[in-house]
């Protein structure tokens, strides 16, 4: 039986601006760049009272609350604040596994502070990063990575919530499918149809029904249902790629998915700045009316060195599309990968996938 704490910082890149300003302080606070193109990094939760939050467009957000401080992103700022919170982790425990600047797992099951309980030992992280950084961290105490996360957001802000083996199935029944990690809006929207609303219902339905209309991921689902997950804490897990998609509320043609393409390299780019690797390739996805599957991907010379350059890649690579006009797109998205580290990165020569 695994000890797992999940650690989220509260509206990390606000609180960062709060806490160096005392002017922001109690005032809605939005971390982006200003212009119709822009999407929003982080929001205060004086700002989302207003119902601003993480990758709305700016323009909107800037609609909802029109009182709302802009404040640029300042990820070097942030990257230093992480790597902070990440030396107080490293005094209870070596298993640490970072999703990104603000949130980390960490597997406590024997940790170095010789504490009896994983509830004692997230209590303590949260004492220090309030007491050596001045932020709060909301925290989450489970037997498994996917209870954790669930755990960790279920008193925020400041908050801590714990899950005890002995109260799985009395915590998970109740909860909306749309809870479980993977269950996006379309596999929601399926669950529903079939009159599945919450886990209780999806853990009715017989394992091999799942996999006959889910895959592998029905497997999943039947295990998460159930409060299984195996999935160890990795430590320095290295990412893969990052990418963002949407679907269009109608089809469009070719020609006017540039609005699209740069929202989403705008939401790509701030999630790439969170990592301390360098992303070489640039990748477009485009999906056809009739669900048909197009890749496009560059490996530049140098990597994309601002969002204005990641947004020209994916343009550029669109223009490499030629299906005609007559040809309309349901859906669009915008990627990185094959990620390095800064030692590591050499030029070298264009490649066309």
């Amino acid at each position: 039986m695994r000890k797992i704490v999940h650690i989220d910082m509260d509206a990390f890149y606000a609180s960062v601006e709060q806490r160096d300003d005392p002017q922001l302080r109690g005032k809605p606070v939005v971390v982006a760049w200003r212009g119709n193109r822009s999407v929003v990094c982080a929001a205060s939760y004086e700002a989302r009272v207003f119902g601003v939050r993480s990758a709305m467009p700016a323009v909107r957000a800037e609609r909802l609350c029109p009182d709302a401080i802009f404040i640029p992103p300042d990820f070097t700022r942030y990257r230093a604040v992480s790597r902070s919170t990440r030396e107080i982790f490293k005094r209870h425990t070596d298993l640490i596994e970072p999703l990104s600047l603000d949130e980390a797992y960490l597997d406590v099951t024997e940790n170095k502070t010789g504490l009896p309980t994983a509830t004692q030992v997230a209590q303590v992280i949260r004492k220090q990063i309030r007491e050596e950084l001045q932020l709060t961290a909301s925290a989450g105490v489970a037997p498994n990575k996917f209870l954790a996360k669930i755990a960790s957001d279920w008193r925020k802000p400041d908050g801590l919530f714990v899950i005890q083996p002995k109260d799985i199935d009395t915590f998970l029944p109740p909860l909306p499918v749309g809870r479980i990690p993977g269950v996006g809006k379309v596999t929601e929207a399926r669950l529903v149809e079939i009159g599945i609303k919450v886990v209780g219902d999806l853990r009715r339905l017989e394992l091999p029904w799942l996999e006959s209309r889910f895959g592998r991921y029905g497997v999943r689902l039947h295990e998460l249902a159930h409060g299984i997950d195996h999935s160890a804490v990795v430590p320095d897990r290295p990412t893969k790629s990052i990418s963002a998609e949407d679907t269009f509320e109608h089809d469009v043609p070719l020609q006017q998915t540039e609005p699209m393409i740069r929202r989403l390299a705008e939401k790509v780019w701030s999630a790439s700045q969170k990592e301390s690797r360098t992303a070489r390739t640039v990748v477009l996805k485009l999906k056809t009316k009739e669900f048909n599957i197009l890749t496009r991907s560059l490996t530049p010379e140098f990597p994309p060195a601002s969002c204005e350059e990641l947004t020209n890649i994916a343009l550029r690579l669109r223009d490499r599309v030629n299906l005609g006009n007559q040809q309309y797109f349901r859906l669009v998205g915008v990627g990185l990968s094959n990620f390095r580290d800064a030692e590591d990165l050499s030029p070298q020569s264009v490649l066309f996938e």
